[in-house]
Order: structure tokens, then sequence, then C-alpha cells
């Protein structure tokens, strides 16, 4: 008999609240209760109940995790239903399920009465495919490897590491192997779920890790994912997820990033050409060839073409993606006739027609996608932004088609918001000291009574039935003292940054503040080339060692920079998010500039422009924002526990002397503020003596 849920609750004995349940969860962790996550834990709670949405800012060193996780838990076993998890990163996945939930499980299970079950859930093609890896089916190679010897080799030696590493792993779990692969290694042992056979006709099928998993996550409470399968799943109208009626997205500052990746298509001579080849045996020659020139024709024709976004259709395009689209959906039909199915044959062979038949569907839907793009003839109201990227790899020049949706504040509202309780939290989510910015991308209404810039900053008109959806937000704080704890210093004195790199007036005030902090120092820098520049000039200048993203893994930089007290290490974007080091060996952050996007950024200046077309101020709007939610996470690298102090230096004048600087100062945390080079220099040899 299958219980409902009303019959599920009413078998359930009553259980403690949840401000009970955190008391004992966090006495029983050693650690002790913290207004901002109680707060936070209530606020919930709340939301679960009245299924209201919720939004969270909530600082470093709240304590989210456990604040979301047990008013979560306290539904999961109260109703019998699951509730969801989503993160944008692999670190912070690992840690819930190899560190907070099974910490959470063990202190809860008395008040509760039984464990709670977990499990994480990804997408298919992050598992080892057992018929793929047995079948011994090899991907076509990349065009630029052809004639590498090189990578050839590197790839003949990842793809037998994997074959050995298939016969001890229990979980197929690409995140689980170490050292890792390239992508290009990996995808000769995995497949995409269009391009799975099914559990019932595989003949691994009763073994297959992606089916486990998903098997796991269905008896599950909490079920950890990612927001790219949160998209997927929402997208596709396939559920992948179990059946859930709470969705809690941490990192939820990287949603929309996270979700127009998933939306986004690209349609490349060389995917078309490698199409044609996972068809070749498969069917009559005359329709590869066909396919074959139309790849050429498609290939001809970007290469007469910029780079650059398209506001219509170029001349003579439309009639080349034509003939890729009916040349693509010839040989679809040639593979697999309606009313036909891929399963007949033998396994192996059925395996081969699924990835051709995969391959061919992407050339064939992204075609039509390109070729419809422009039956809106106004921009601003169109779903996708189009643009040719041309992108060198290996000494070969690529030109790519990419289609990516305008906005994606509508598709979250229908298919996320509009199908369970969301709760968002972050430590990062009021841009410009509202929640409103980011809000209005996620597809929900301005809170402001006042719309104004941010109203459309989703790329048209924002959502007006604010009473059909409700949510509500909060910033519960941080329980560090910024005004004490670091020191906000903006080189009001410098030049504003130029498009030459970095000038040596900046590489004097870099070189003197990291002086004067012995070491010690993160640089975050706006573009890879502007960070190798300072390590190359720095290294000559200064007694202490520096480090470059790129000279080793970013994890292993991140470990010999806290190991080593006296080095500094400089990067780029990766690092204005991902780094993580309390204590001493970070007391300085430097920014050389306020991160705005690229100007030539195709989606973000599209954006901008619709903005633009409603009235609205596309840069504050989207630019602004954009910069604003990186100052946010990059200043948020200095303090990292309770104890630490330091400085974030912003080598960009334009946060003090422009008229956006104020709005992204309110971005920023409480830091006590100067312009002063003298004050810091002092503050940080004051810093150094103390530590050393």
């Amino acid at each position: 008999m299958v219980v409902g849920g009303a019959q599920y609750a009413a078998l359930v004995p009553e259980l403690p609240p949840v401000s009970a349940l955190l008391a004992t969860a966090v006495s029983a962790l050693g650690g002790k209760e913290r207004d901002g996550q109680v707060t936070m834990a209530s606020a919930v709670d709340h939301a679960i109940d009245t299924k209201e949405h919720l939004a969270v800012q909530a600082g470093t060193g709240t304590g989210k995790s456990l604040a979301y996780l047990i008013p979560s838990v306290r539904h999961a076993v109260r109703t019998g239903r699951t509730v969801v998890v989503s993160t944008a990163t692999i670190a912070l996945q690992r840690q819930l399920v190899d560190r907070d939930l099974p910490r959470l499980s063990d202190a809860l299970r008395e008040p509760l009465g039984r464990s709670t079950e977990f499990a994480i859930l990804k997408g298919r093609n992050n598992y080892l495919c057992l018929n793929k890896i047995n079948s011994v089916i090899p991907d076509e190679p990349e065009e630029a490897e052809l004639f590498d010897a090189f990578a050839v080799s590197r790839l003949g030696r990842e793809v037998q590491r994997l074959n050995e590493w298939a016969s001890d792993t229990e979980t197929g779990d690409r995140d689980e192997l170490a050292p890792g692969v390239t992508d290009r290694a990996w995808r000769q042992v995995s497949v995409s779920s269009r391009e799975c056979l099914g559990k019932s006709r595989c003949p691994f099928g009763q073994d297959c890790y992606a089916e486990k998993a998903r098997a796991q996550s269905a008896q599950a409470d909490v079920v950890v994912t990612n927001h790219a399968l949160l998209a997927i799943d929402a997208i596709s109208g396939i559920q992948i997820l179990p059946e859930h009626d709470v969705v809690v997205i941490d990192e939820a500052h990287e949603l929309v990033d996270r979700v127009t990746g998933v939306a986004t298509a690209e349609l490349a001579p060389t995917a078309i050409s490698a199409a044609a080849r996972r068809c070749a045996k498969l069917i009559d020659e005359r329709e590869l060839d066909r396919l074959e020139e139309a790849a050429e024709a498609w290939h001809t024709a970007l290469d007469e073409l910029p780079a650059a976004c398209w506001d219509r259709m170029p001349d003579g395009v439309a009639a080349v993606l034509a003939l890729v689209r009916d040349a693509a959906w010839a040989v679809r039909i040639a593979l697999a006739p309606p009313g036909a199915t891929t399963a007949s044959g033998e396994p192996e062979d059925a395996a081969v027609r699924n990835q051709a038949l995969t391959a061919i569907e992407e050339v064939h839907d992204s075609a039509v996608r390109a070729l419809t793009a422009f039956d809106e003839p106004d921009p601003a109201k169109r779903r996708d932004v189009i643009w040719l990227a041309a992108e060198d790899a290996r000494g070969v020049t690529r030109r790519t088609l990419r289609m990516a949706p305008l906005s994606v504040g509508g598709l979250l509202r229908s298919r996320l918001f509009g199908t369970a309780t969301v709760v968002l939290t972050s430590a990062t989510l009021q841009i410009g000291g509202s929640f409103d910015g980011l809000a209005i991308t996620w597809g929900l209404p301005a809170q402001s009574s006042a719309r104004g810039n941010t109203a459309t900053a989703n790329g048209g008109e924002a959502p007006s039935d604010a009473e059909t959806v409700r949510w509500n937000s909060l910033d519960v704080g941080s329980p560090f003292d910024h005004a004490r704890s670091g020191i906000l210093y903006v080189a009001k004195h410098l030049p504003p940054p130029g498009r030459d790199g970095l000038a040596p007036v900046y590489l004097d005030e870099i070189e003197r503040l990291i002086t004067a902090a012995g070491g010690r120092t993160l640089g975050l820098f706006s573009s890879m080339r502007a960070a190798k520049a300072a390590t190359e000039a720095l290294r000559g200048r200064l007694d202490t060692p520096v480090l470059c993203q790129g000279d080793d893994s970013t994890g292993a930089l991140v470990r010999k920079f806290a190991d080593d007290p006296e080095t500094s290490l400089f990067g780029t974007l990766s690092l204005w998010q991902g780094v993580d080091v309390p204590g001493p060996s970070l007391s300085l952050v430097i920014l050389d500039r306020i991160p705005f996007p690229r100007p030539d950024d195709p989606l973000l200046t599209a954006r901008q422009r619709a903005v633009e077309s409603h009235g609205g101020n596309g840069f504050l709007a989207v630019a602004a924002n954009h910069a604003a939610l990186l100052l946010a996470q990059g200043t948020g690298r200095l303090l990292r526990s309770v104890d630490d102090r330091g400085v974030v230096a912003i080598l960009d004048s334009r946060l003090a002397t422009a008229r956006y600087g104020g709005y992204l100062r309110a971005s920023l945390p409480p830091y006590w503020e100067t312009s002063d080079p003298e004050v810091v220099v002092k503050a940080l040899r004051r810093l150094t003596t103390a530590t050393v």
C-alpha cells in the first residue's frame, strides 16, 4: 500500500522543533550556537511550512549548511518527501555528503527516531559506463588531435588508467578518480543520458553506477546535486531528480550562469563532421556525403565572417543552415526511421547507433534553433542571443556559432519556483544593498516598490504578479566584525586602469603592499595576462615567493600558498571565488581593477541592450551587478575565521571617484575604509610583526 503525504505524517511521532534540533546538533558537533545560524534555521523552517520562497544572505562562518539542512531533514522525516540541495561546486557537494550530512545524521538519530538517509546525484556522464568500457566504443578524435602524436599517446595512457580504475571503483564517480583525466579521455568511458541504452536493454544495466546512484537518491531524505543537473531536470521535462517539494540552492549567486550554460547550444563545422563519422557504416554513403558537403559549406560560410554578435542573419547564412538542417534530418531518418527503435540487434551495435543519433540530433536541433532565432524582429524580445566565436586550439582556429538564452528568469520561474518551495542562500546575494538585482534574474518580482533599473535586469520587463509568486529575503549577517578585523583600501591616488596592461605605478603599489605584508598576499587580477605580467615583474623585485595560477593545478597552488605564510599567489577568476585560507597565510587581498565584464562579451552586451530598450539602466543592471557580485566574492577571501585580520586593497580608483562607486561599495562587507596608503602600509607592518 502506498502511503500518501498526509497519511505518512500521521504515522510519524511529533518531532522536536528546529530550534531544539539545532541546539542538539551544535552541541554534538562541539560547536556553539550563532545568532545568524539560529535566525536562518528558523526562517528556512518557516519558508518550508508556508511554501514561500526565501533568499538568505549568510556570511562566511555563519554555519549556513546546518541552518538549512536541519529544517530540510526534519521536513523529510516528517512528511516522507525528499529535499533537494543543489550546489555550484564539487567542493561543497563533497563537504555536504562526506562531512556535514553524516555527522548530522549521527547527531539527530535519537531525536528524529531514525538515521537520515542522503545521497549524491550527478548527471549520467559523470559516471563510468560499464557497457562502453567493456565494448570499447571509441569516440571520434578532435580535428586538432588527428596529427598530434603527443595528444593521442596521452589519451591512450589515460584510457588505460581508466580501464584499470574501472575494476577497483565502487561508485564509478569521476570525482573519485585521483589524479583526474582530461574530458576527452573521460568521454571514452562515459555516455550522456541521450546516448544511454537504458537499464532494461543494457547488458550491464543491473550493475550500472548511474542507475545505482539514481535508485539510492529515490530512497533518500536529502539528495545533493549540482545546479547544472537541476537545470537539466527543469529544462528537459524528463524527471532526473526524485520527487521533491523543497529545493535548497546553496551558492545561489552562481545559479543563473550555470542554468545559462546548460541552455547554451553551439554549431561548429567540426561537430557536423564528427557526427558524420559516427554514422559511417550505419547508413548509405549518399546521406553521409550530403552531410559532409553541408559541413564544408558551413565551414566556408563561417570562415568569411568576423567573430561578433549577430543582430540579424548574415547574407547567405540561412541557406547554408537550411542545408545543414536538411542533411542532418536525412541522416537521422536513415539511422532510425519514424516508429523504429535503436534497441534492436546486439547491445554494442545499439550503443553505437545511439551515440550516432545523439550527435546528429544535436546538429539538427542547433541548426533549427539558429534558423528560428531571428523570427522575432525586436532583438530585445528574442529568446536567444546568437554570436560567432573564434578560438585558437593548438594552432587551429575554430569558428563556432553559439546560442544562449537572453534570459533564464522565465524558465526558472515556471520550472523551478512554480513546482517547489525554493530556498536560495549564499554569502553574496545583495547587490548594491538589495536582493532585487539577483531576484529579477531568477524570475522573481522585485521587492522594492520603486523597481527602477533592476526591474529589467533579466533582459525584459520584470514579472509584476508579486501576489502569486511570494518570496522573502533575509540577511543574517556575519560572525565577523568587519570594521575591526579588516581595512578596505581604495588606491584613489592611482590613475584609472588602462587597456595596455598594468601600469608601472600599479606594480610599484603592489610591491609596496606585499613588502609591508611580508608576503601573505592573494592577488586577484581581471585577466590571466595581468596576473602573469605582475608575477614576472614582481618575482624579481620581492624577497618573498610568488606563485601564479597555471604553474600547477589550482588546488596544489592553494595548498602551497596556505602552507607558507611568506608566499603570495596571483591568479584570475577561479581564485576570486575558490580560495578558503584562514589564518596568517592570508593577510592581504589585492584586486587590480573593478571586474566589469568584457565589453565584447556578446551575451552580457545583449542583456544590457535589452534592459536599455525597456528604459532601464543597462550598465547598472548588468555590468555593474556583474562587477559587484565578483567584488563581493573577491573581497570575501580575506576573512575566513573570526581571528583573521587584514587588508583588502582595490587599486582601481574608480571605486572612489566614479558615480557607480557607491553602488559597488554597498555590495561589500562593512570594512573600515581608507584611501591613505601610509595608513595601510603601517597597518600591514603591525600585522606582520604580530604574526611572526
